[in-house]
Formats: structure tokens, sequence, C-alpha cells
């Protein structure tokens, strides 16, 4: 397991609590948590205890994506393990990030990190049908569509469907 690990522009390190303040960008930006778990955060104080019990999980891991030569977290990766080396991925990216080809950088080393140095067979994401975005980048590193679950999430905009894709090892390695 890499605790630090980098691509060409990006750094990516453990998740902090004192994380909060840059990553607020994100947690209270209402029209990029429309597609999150929860709903927009009030304050950095509702981010930092948000963020709080999630920094020591054990069932997932979490990165923050800085800039080489800039710790200022500007977006986030996580990886949990469902099953032996099958790994279910999340991202996230401040909006002052966007448009800069950072998010497709750091999952990309994110899926090196699993495929090449860990030996996972599988990674999958899921995400909201009408999240474009996150869709189109998945599409673009490869990932293939595998489903589709209807009523799948209840959140906070309410009940969501959810797509879930998915990237074999040796679809991203014969890339």
């Amino acid at each position: 397991m890499s605790d630090i690990f980098e691509s060409a522009r990006l750094r990516m390190r453990p998740q902090r609590v004192d994380d909060a303040a840059a990553l607020f960008e994100a947690y209270g930006d209402v029209d990029l948590m429309r597609y999150w778990s929860s709903g927009p955060h009030a304050d950095v104080a509702e981010t930092r205890a948000y963020m709080a019990p999630r920094i020591d999980k054990t069932d997932w891991r979490g990165w923050a994506i800085t800039l080489k030569g800039d710790d200022r977290a500007i977006g986030t990766l996580a990886a949990g393990a469902h099953k032996p080396n099958v790994a279910e991925i999340g991202y996230m990216l401040v909006r002052s990030a966007w448009g800069q080809g950072y998010a497709r950088e750091a999952v990309s080393r994110l899926i090196d990190l699993l495929v090449r140095e860990e030996g996972h067979r599988r990674i999958f994401a899921d995400t909201d049908p009408d999240n474009a975005a996150s869709n189109a980048l998945l599409a673009t590193l490869g990932f293939q569509r595998e489903g589709y679950l209807r009523a799948e999430w209840e959140t906070h905009i309410g009940v969501r469907d959810t797509v879930l894709w998915g990237l074999l090892a040796d679809e991203w390695t014969s890339r």
C-alpha cells in the first residue's frame, strides 16, 4: 500500500483533517455536491466533522490531491477493497481546479497504483447517471458501463439511480 504517490504534476498523500479548509471549496459547492451521497456543507467545521471519522477507516483509503510543490488539497481520491484484488474508486476535485486535466491525471495514477503496483484485477466506480463529467472521465479512461441500478441511493436530493463502471487490469495495462 502506498501512502504517497505522484504523477507528472500532482502529488497524492494521505488526507488530513486540516485539509478541510481547502476542501470546503468542494464540500460547500451546491452544484458539485449534487452528485455526492450527502448534501453541501454549511461551513468548514462541517467539512472537518465529515472528514474526521473517515481519515482512519480501514476499509477505504483516502488521499488528498495536491499540486507538486504546494501541499494545499485541490481534491480527493479514495479506494476501497470489496473483494480480494477488486477495488472501488471515488474522486472529487475543487471547482477552481477543473478543466486542467487534474482529475484525469490523478485517477489514472490511482489506477496505476491499484493495478500495476498492488495487483488488483478489477477497478469499478458508481456514478449518478446525470453526472456527465464523471461519466465522461471514466469512459475516456477505458471503463466500460456495466450496469444501471434503479433507485440505488437515497441521497439529500432524493432517491437516485446509479451507473456502474468497470475496468479490468488487462484493459488498463494494454492501453
